[in-house]
């Protein structure tokens, strides 16, 4: 996706209360850091930051007196009852790099009919270029029966992307609804039981 342009303030103001006096402007504190550099204390437009945080893995072109610094979102720590950014770690990054990053998986297709999918890993980790980076990865489900399972190195991975997890790593399995597959323990127990009266 295309760069997301931020115009951030330096901050010389450090502490929970000065924190506190940034968010009540609509303001959010941050630090951009990367490539050998002493970490750049900023503030960031609220609104505009919170709708550029929706895109996962969102390149950001930070303006900062009167220069551009791309960037991406490292770290984002949230106020953990209402919500709100309380800080942004933004790491710089540059043309042709490439960094580690997480990204969504989304699940894609129907298993087999009497299936369900459980999601073991939410995200995956790779390895993409900083200007490139993906936003999400599809597992494709169609057909798999129960007891199948999807693992990291079967997954596409969107073009120039490599995989930064062990190919083994479990993403998706495929079983059966529990309370089925009780039932039909249940049936099997009373099939052989009523052989066995039967037999005698």
């Amino acid at each position: 996706m295309a760069e997301i342009k931020l115009v951030a303030e330096a901050r010389t103001q450090f502490g929970k209360g000065a924190a506190r006096r940034i968010r009540r402007e609509d303001k959010i504190p941050a630090v951009l850091y990367g490539h050998g550099t002493q970490p750049v204390h900023i503030t960031l437009p609220g609104h505009e930051s919170m709708l550029a945080l929706r895109h996962s893995n969102a390149l950001f072109a930070i303006e900062l007196e009167g220069e551009s610094h791309l960037a991406i979102a490292k770290d984002v720590q949230r106020d953990p009852i209402r919500g709100f950014i309380e800080h942004i770690d933004l790491l710089a990054v540059q043309q042709g790099e490439k960094v580690a990053v997480d990204v969504t998986v989304n699940v894609v297709g129907e298993s087999a009919p009497g299936t369900i999918h459980l999601v073991e890993a939410q995200t995956l980790s790779v390895e993409a270029e900083a200007t490139h980076l993906p936003e999400s990865v599809d597992v494709d489900i169609t057909g798999l029966e129960a007891g199948a399972t999807v693992t990291a190195g079967e997954v596409k991975l969107p073009e120039g992307a490599t995989l930064v997890v062990e190919p083994e790593h479990i993403v998706v399995t495929i079983a059966e609804p529990r309370g089925e597959a009780a039932e039909a323990e249940g049936e099997t127990e009373g099939t052989v039981e009523e052989t066995a009266t039967a037999a005698e």
